[in-house]
């Protein structure tokens, strides 16, 4: 597999090139020869010609390409606002397929389909290049309807853009069917010589607290926490909602958890009603948290990805990185994080309007994302690649005050969300037995109520002769046989009754609640518990009984209603002897 890349320049320069390229792929064994073209501008007419040189030329090669916010030549962002690659396939066994369809939102499921019918069709099938107009257009049924494909099948690829990033201008182009404006292309390669590896860097590290998305409809994050998503950017980050709110939250995109991996997500906009508009959809209650981009963060994540990469030993790599990162480096520092790929392959690649990766079988939609594709025929070996070893900058000891604060919230955040959790499992329990305390026993019992959550029923007990048993053994025996009943009481509610719920109501009477549990179970579970818990030998009181009232809840009915039964069958139970069971 070899590489060859060109900064387009003149139509003349251009086909004195190929003339070249067409000599020396003659003179060789070459299978397949695959062009990739990106463009800054999506200028039909220049566009037309180079495919016109590489048509009259090169009949033989493929060619697909698109409108970007830049071009990677060389490892580096060009400054040239036309980058073409053209890759060489070496081995007889490789076969590729080019194919390109209308794509709009109500076509999304049928090109997968019809995609999936292609790779079938074709047979070994590993890699899937894709590129795809895609702004202001939700793409989760396309991605969902990729899930059922055979797992080792990679697909990546990014979506078509445009240097003037507020531009919904885009194109996505192949020698199959030409330039579209709405359009989706893919390069399918099979071959039991060939051999691919996909990976993503992000580099962006969480930054503070967990925050719940409330509400979200498609692309529009709405709610956090049930207040305007806006709040949280001017709250902790004082970003006000204003023509540079873009370019200022490109450092504190969200990122949550999809598909089992780490997702970016970075708003575009802010509306009148603190709604923010994301880069793709956003799910409702999962959590996020804002992240932070930090160039040492970003650059020791590059670092780590390529010492993964030089072990695959790939003979090209193609780079599908994020307008937003473009931006966030600025243009004389982007290259930073894509030069160091070049020191093991020769990389080519473009800044994109979003990027995809299949990961663990599902293929996600990424944001300030950057997305590899290392590929090579044949066995990996030291020949591959280029000869020189990749070199490994040496960032010890470099660790920005960025990175620092952002530990010291991180630890702190971390810190305060355990003592934050300590006190809600105390303002919920009962310090003696652990149990929920009645004020969280109520709130259950009245949100089962609330929420017609039938059938439930409540058991209510009380130790029988508890004040005999303080006078006459002292209060710590009295705690003993407390603890005891509780533990008993959690047991049933854990495991008998895995919904169940445990509480003190006062003193020596404990509630039980049992959902899903009629009158005759609540009243078996009782019994059980009243026999077990008399057949226990306390040291001093040795044996101690309980009484019981058992009723099941009605619909409609108040709480008080409901408390004043069971108390009632509870109070018939210790006026008729005690020891006993009763239901009403």
């Amino acid at each position: 597999m070899r590489q060859f890349q060109f900064e387009y320049k003149s139509k003349l320069s251009f086909t004195r090139e190929i003339v070249k390229l067409d000599k020396w792929c003659k003179t060789r064994i070459c299978t397949n020869v695959v062009f990739n073209i990106y463009s800054e501008t999506p200028d039909k007419g220049v566009l037309m010609d180079i495919s016109t040189v590489l048509e009259t030329i090169m009949p033989y090669a493929l060619f697909m390409g698109c409108s970007s916010n830049g071009n990677i030549v060389d490892g580096a962002l060009s400054d040239n606002p036309i980058a073409i690659t053209c890759t060489v396939f070496e081995y007889p066994t490789t076969r590729i397929k080019m194919l390109q369809y209308d794509f709009r939102t109500d076509t999304q499921k049928n090109v997968a389909e019809m995609l999936k019918n292609e790779i079938a069709e074709m047979g070994g099938v590993k890699a899937v290049e894709m590129l795809l107009t895609i702004r202001g257009m939700s793409l989760s049924a396309f991605c969902d309807s990729l899930a059922d494909l055979p797992k080792e099948i990679q697909v990546y690829g990014g979506g078509a853009f445009n240097m003037d990033i507020n531009s919904n201008v885009a194109c996505v182009f192949t020698n199959e069917k030409g330039l579209s404006a709405t359009s989706i292309a893919f390069l399918l390669i099979a071959g039991e010589d060939f051999h691919i590896k996909t990976s993503y860097v992000t580099g962006w590290k969480p930054l503070g607290r967990d925050l719940h998305i409330t509400k979200a409809k498609g692309s529009l994050l709405c709610e956090l926490d049930g207040k305007p998503a806006y709040d949280t950017y001017y709250k902790y980050l004082n970003i006000k909602n204003d023509e540079n709110f873009f370019y200022n939250t490109l450092e504190f995109p969200f990122l949550y958890r999809h598909n089992g991996i780490d997702i970016l997500r970075a708003p575009t906009a802010s509306r009148p009603d603190g709604s923010l508009v994301m880069t793709s959809d956003m799910e409702e209650n999962v959590t996020a948290r804002i992240a932070y981009g930090d160039p040492w963060t970003i650059l020791d994540s590059v670092d780590e990805e390529c010492s993964d990469i030089k072990k695959f030993c790939p003979e090209i790599i193609h780079i599908y990185s994020c307008a937003a990162r473009r931006t966030f480096w600025g243009n004389h520092e982007a290259s930073n994080e894509t030069l160091p790929f070049h020191q093991i392959a020769p990389v080519s690649g473009f800044y994109t309007s979003g990027e995809f990766l299949r990961t663990n079988g599902f293929l996600n939609q990424h944001n300030v994302t950057l997305v590899i594709g290392a590929m090579r025929e044949g066995n990996a070996s030291e020949e591959k690649g280029r000869e020189e070893d990749y070199q490994q900058e040496k960032l010890s000891g470099k660790i920005s005050m960025v990175s620092r604060l952002a530990t010291f919230i991180g630890a702190a955040t971390a810190e305060l969300e355990a003592a934050n959790e300590q006190l809600e499992i105390i303002a919920k329990s009962d310090g003696l037995t652990k149990l929920y305390n009645r004020s969280e026993i109520q709130r259950r019992i009245e949100k089962q109520l609330e929420d017609k959550k039938l059938p439930f029923t409540l058991i209510m007990l009380d130790i029988d002769n508890f004040k005999h048993i303080n006078d006459t053994y002292g209060h710590k025996e009295g705690d003993n046989v407390i603890i005891a009943l509780s533990e008993m009481l959690k047991q049933t509610a854990d495991i008998l009754v895995p919904k169940g719920s445990a509480g003190r109501w006062g003193g020596e009477e404990f509630m039980l609640l049992l959902p899903d549990k009629t009158a005759d179970q609540a009243f078996e579970t009782a019994e059980k518990i009243r026999n077990d818990f008399a057949a226990i030998k306390f040291e001093k009181a040795e044996n101690v009984t309980v009484s019981v009232g058992v009723t099941a809840a009605i619909d409609g009915e108040a709480p008080d209603t409901l408390y004043n039964r069971v108390d009632g069958a509870l109070y018939e139970a210790k006026q008729t002897g005690k020891n006993k069971t009763i239901l009403r």
